[in-house]
């Protein structure tokens, strides 16, 4: 049987992994079979956070333009029916920065959704059950 020689390749493949691991505490920086296994966790981690950072920065918007729309007598909620009602076509990334850096124009859009917005149909939701209590 033919003699198989992989040491470096077996180096090469340690190597990599350790300067990956570069700068971890500990064992998990130096000792191979340590920085491997934390290598491993770190991109699974890596992974998973990617996908949680996009409805990380939804929620971050969202808290934003709900904010600023507040403050201009309006609900987040409202703000979007009216937006779509207008067909104003604006993500919540672009809305939030508008309202962060742009106050006057986030205004604008305010009172255009004020404009386009449904009416609100809370004082017939308030009849039955004042109906009901008697």
């Amino acid at each position: 049987m033919a003699r198989v020689k992989r040491a470096v390749n077996a180096h090469k493949k340690r190597r990599e992994t350790l300067e990956r691991a570069a700068g971890y505490r500990g064992q998990r920086s130096r000792l191979y079979r340590k920085a491997k296994e934390q290598v491993t966790h770190s991109l699974v981690y890596s992974y998973r956070d990617r996908r949680a950072k996009k409805g990380e920065f939804r929620r971050l918007w969202i808290q934003r333009i709900n904010a600023a729309a507040r403050a201009n007598g309006m609900t987040y909620n409202r703000f979007i029916q009216g937006l779509r009602a207008a067909d104003v076509e604006v993500d919540r990334k672009i809305l939030a920065d508008l309202a962060v850096t742009d106050a006057a124009a986030f205004t604008k859009l305010v009172e255009l959704a004020k404009a386009n917005a449904p009416e609100q149909a809370s004082a017939s939701k308030a009849e039955p059950s004042k109906a009901a209590a008697s």
